[in-house]
């Protein structure tokens, strides 16, 4: 079965007098369904559609959000109003959704007191425990402390 870029349809005819009756009129002959009996083509422009199809692919792209992974770094001995004013920094990560690695990092022989920066992880991990999930717990990588949050599915 023939059919037209307009959906009128031309009937049964054999493959070369399609082809014919396609160059005749400018347009390209696209097979739509080639199991059925006898397969559908199609006469329209090849190039025009491969470009609508790209076009279509372009914006559903800019639509999806992909997660980001975002860092925020900490001190084994951070003063109090640091920690919050880095606390609200996380918090505003988390609500557009982006995941955090939360990192303290060691200098020197503050490595020795590796329950110093769990203390600070744990605090953060308490104070947004309503909007986050633990992905990774706290582990050691080398001289720092980190651990990753991701947003809360229900909310």
């Amino acid at each position: 079965m023939l059919i037209g870029d307009r959906g009128e349809q031309h009937g049964v005819m054999p493959i070369k007098q399609a082809l014919e009756f396609a160059r005749d009129i400018g347009t390209d002959l696209v097979e739509v369904s080639p199991n059925t009996d006898p397969p559908v083509c199609r006469l329209l422009d090849y190039g025009k559609l491969r470009y609508l199809s790209a076009k279509k692919e372009r914006e559903s792209r800019k639509s999806q959000k992909g997660t980001d992974l975002k860092e925020m770094r900490f001190r084994p001995n951070i003063g109090e109003h640091d920690l919050q004013s880095k606390l609200r920094k996380v918090k505003e990560m988390i609500d557009d959704g982006a995941k955090v690695k939360l990192t303290v990092r060691f200098r020197g022989r503050e490595a020795i007191h590796t329950q110093l920066g769990l203390t600070v992880l744990k605090r953060v991990a308490d104070e947004l425990k309503d909007d986050v999930k633990l992905e990774s717990s706290p582990a050691m990588e080398g001289r720092s402390l980190s651990m990753t949050l991701v947003p809360n599915t229900k909310k």
